[in-house]
């Protein structure tokens, strides 16, 4: 979670330098999170406080990468795209506080963490091109002409589906938390 802010900070920089290194520690962020999860499964050390701090470093990491992308080109990255994404993801952290408070075991789905997933290859991806739109002459022409194509807009309303798609399926799975127990 720490990373988040590091690398927003650095992103944001016109500096070709600093967003380098950003992009770096994006990468390690990213990296080391999965790594962190998978061997917490694999060699069954969860604690309740992991169980609940990995998704949420989740969140931290891919709002501050979603954060940066409009500044990049908001055509390609509106701001009503990174909203939903952003509102989706509060609103299932909310419900895992919730379920959390009320010691109820809130059911995960494979789809959620395939969408973090798509979220931060995307990401990487997009930030990346963001990166190399600070290069002068025919990199960043390059990136100009991908933009132009709208290939970045149409991948964010893909990943946009799949988060939307994701959260309703949570929603669905844990239909039975939002039942009323009082009888008719």
């Amino acid at each position: 979670m720490g990373m988040a802010p590091v690398f927003l900070l650095l992103f944001i920089q016109d500096d070709l330098m600093l967003r380098g290194i950003s992009l770096v520690v994006f990468a390690v962020a990213a990296i080391t999170d999965a790594l962190d999860g998978y061997y917490a499964r694999r060699y069954d050390v969860e604690s309740e406080y992991g169980i609940f701090m990995d998704p949420l470093a989740d969140k931290f990491l891919t709002f501050a990468g979603f954060v940066c992308l409009p500044f990049l080109d908001p055509s390609q990255f509106p701001w009503w795209a990174v909203a939903v994404i952003v509102v989706r993801d509060l609103s299932i952290t909310g419900l895992r506080i919730f379920t959390k408070r009320k010691n109820i075991t809130l059911q995960t789905r494979k789809t959620a963490k395939i969408k973090t997933a798509i979220q931060m290859g995307y990401l990487y991806v997009a930030l990346l091109f963001g990166f190399l739109l600070l290069f002068d002459g025919a990199i960043s022409q390059f990136v100009l002409n991908i933009y132009s194509m709208n290939i970045f807009f149409w991948g964010m309303i893909v990943v946009v589906f799949i988060t939307v798609y994701s959260g309703v399926e949570y929603l669905y799975v844990n239909r039975s938390l939002f039942k009323s127990s009082q009888p008719a």
